[in-house]
């Protein structure tokens, strides 16, 4: 993978495609697959300033996200797809 450090309270995540099979075998068309919602953060930015105060950013990397379904920004590195987004677009950490 390509050396990116995002900046502010931006993080770089790598998402979990969705399963290609329902729960009783019935295989799912690319064409009907939701867009993933779920993924894994490669690398996170420092942090923010906010009223001369700097926020640390509560992400790290490795950690397994919720986001929203069109939260980010798309980028392909090196042939492999990624989000990049703020931190304010991450719903929770999957534990």
């Amino acid at each position: 993978m390509a050396n990116i450090k995002p900046l502010s309270d931006r993080v770089l995540v790598r998402p979990i495609e969705a399963e290609e099979k329902t729960s009783s075998g019935i295989i799912i068309p690319d064409t009907a697959k939701e867009k993933p919602q779920r993924g894994t953060v490669v690398a996170a930015g420092p942090g923010k300033v906010e009223n001369g105060t700097k926020v640390d950013i509560t992400v790290k990397e490795g950690d397994e996200i919720l986001y929203g379904k069109y939260s980010g920004t798309e980028v392909t590195l090196e042939g492999e797809e990624y989000l990049i987004m703020r931190e304010s677009d991450i719903l929770g950490i999957v534990s």
